[in-house]
């Protein structure tokens, strides 16, 4: 049977001009020379380890090797539930793409993934960055780290030699910024022109690093996509999901050192027990307020002073929930307060209040379009909200932006993710086109303006200037606030923490 596997088989068997085959890019690091690949005239180097780690411990630099390591294909993935291929603990590697090994300084674009803390990876092909490369002359860089309770659960108080163990996560991205920073001039970037960007759980790791003194330095502008931290788990709670995680492995907690040895596959199975601090769900295990990796809140009571000359964007999409919640057909007013479940909302609010008051804002939409519409203000606006506010509170304000506005282009999360790196679909293209070179005039000025964009002024207070990424582009001031007032008199508190 012919594959495409046996046509580039056959291909690289064929006799071919010396000129026509480029020669395998070789790059030296501090721990030793990567062979990557040429793709589209970008060099690629992919599986790069960045660091080691020991279970539940902070990461260590990777030993050096002699020879030449191979850097053609993708690294594992950290252990997780789910489809996610090739797993690994061994999983601190990252990945490179760039113009030219020439020293040439470019902007550096690290992007972060998103899976809240507990799935994903830098390896999908939605994070492919050879059209971003090829178009703003950029180097893109992507990364794996642990997740879950291999990256985030708390055990210092059972177990002290894992002072570390619920942050070990943040620390892996640490140690990969260091890596960039000591590493990527000889991929062609400057390493004083770092952005890092993500979505979703990614954004969040963001702003979580803008409060970790030990990442203070290592990044020089900060975007995040529909993903905020505005507070991180508290150490008792934290230490309540460690409790129950261990109960759910049947060991008690003089028998935590057990987790130490018990099969992978064991530890990511108990995980799938309920929450004990949201009553929903599998367990949630994120940063921690420590006082050790983390010492305050990333945006609680204010935005990190840390981070204050950084400049940042927040932005999220218009339909955020319409990526997970499912829609009924035939919902009707009489159930929609059943779908406006604490689980959905995550906010504390009366039902029939939300739907009343949405009723009266837009009294043309539907059951599922109050649906979307409510469960996107109250659980995924909220936090970017008080983040932008904070900012614009401390005289740094953020550049905010949303994508889409309601209309044909329903803009779920992760719409924004393809547009970013221009690897949209051809009826996305123009919108990719306008996202894309946004996020790269930001990375190398630290200013999101381009010619294809109103004048895009940052969020400031009252006026609350946001960006619709739609067509046309256009400014809005405040828009949807009086959602935003709605939900203002309820007291937020970060999902999971």
């Amino acid at each position: 049977m012919i594959t495409r596997r046996s046509l580039i088989a056959a291909a690289a068997a064929l006799p071919v001009a010396a000129h026509a085959q480029p020669a395998a890019p070789v790059a030296p690091t501090r721990y030793g020379p990567v062979r990557g690949y040429v793709d589209q005239g970008v060099s690629v180097f992919k599986g790069v380890r960045y660091g080691v780690a020991q279970r539940f411990r902070a990461p260590q630099p990777p030993p050096a090797w002699t020879g030449v390591a191979d850097a053609t294909r993708y690294g594992p993935a950290a252990p997780q539930r789910g489809a996610e291929a090739n797993q690994s603990e061994d999983c601190l590697v990252l990945n490179v793409w760039t113009p030219g090994l020439d020293r040439g300084r470019r902007p550096v674009m690290v992007y972060i993934h998103g899976g809240a803390y507990s799935n994903g990876s830098g390896s999908s092909p939605l994070y492919d960055g050879v059209r971003l490369c090829r178009r703003g002359d950029v180097v893109v860089v992507t990364l794996n780290h642990r997740l879950n309770a291999f990256g985030y659960a708390y055990l210092a108080p059972l177990l002290p030699e894992l002072a570390d163990s619920g942050n070990a996560g943040q620390l892996d991205l640490v140690l990969a910024l260091n890596w960039v920073r000591d590493n990527i001039a000889a991929f062609g970037g400057d390493p004083t022109k770092v952005m890092v960007f993500g979505q979703s759980g990614g954004g969040a790791k963001i702003a979580t690093l803008m409060a970790t003194p030990a990442a203070a330095g290592l990044f020089h502008r900060a975007a995040t996509m529909s993903g905020q931290q505005v507070t991180a788990s508290g150490p008792n709670n934290a230490r309540r999901r460690s409790l129950t995680w261990l109960d759910a492995l049947k060991l008690k907690p003089d028998q935590a050192r057990e987790v130490l040895t018990l099969p992978v596959e064991r530890l990511l199975e108990a995980q799938a027990i309920e929450d004990p601090v949201l009553g929903f769900g599998g367990l949630y295990f994120g940063p921690v307020l420590d006082e050790r990796s983390l010492t305050r809140h990333p945006f609680y009571p204010d935005a990190p002073a840390q981070s204050a000359k950084i400049p940042m964007i927040i932005g999220n999409t218009f339909d955020e929930t319409r990526a997970f919640i499912r829609a009924e057909p035939g919902l009707t007013w009489d159930d929609l307060p059943k779908r406006l479940t604490f689980a959905n909302l995550r906010v504390d609010v009366k039902p029939e209040a939300v739907v009343a008051e949405y009723r009266r804002l837009y009294p043309r939409y539907s059951p599922e379009e109050i649906l979307f519409a409510a469960t996107t203000a109250g659980r995924s606006w909220r936090a970017a909200i008080i983040e932008a506010e904070e900012r614009a509170k401390a005289g740094t304000p953020a550049w905010v932006h949303q994508l889409g506005s309601g209309g044909a282009f329903k803009a779920p999360h992760t719409a924004d993710i393809p547009l970013v790196f221009d690897n949209a679909q051809p009826d996305q293209q123009a919108l990719a086109d306008l996202m894309s070179e946004a996020f790269l005039a930001f990375a190398r000025s630290g200013d999101p303006n381009h010619r294809g964009l109103p004048r895009w002024t940052p969020y400031t207070l009252p006026r609350r200037r946001t960006l619709i990424f739609d067509f046309p582009p256009r400014l809005a001031d405040d828009p949807r606030g009086a959602e935003r007032q709605f939900f203002g008199k309820v007291p937020y508190v970060q999902p999971g923490t």
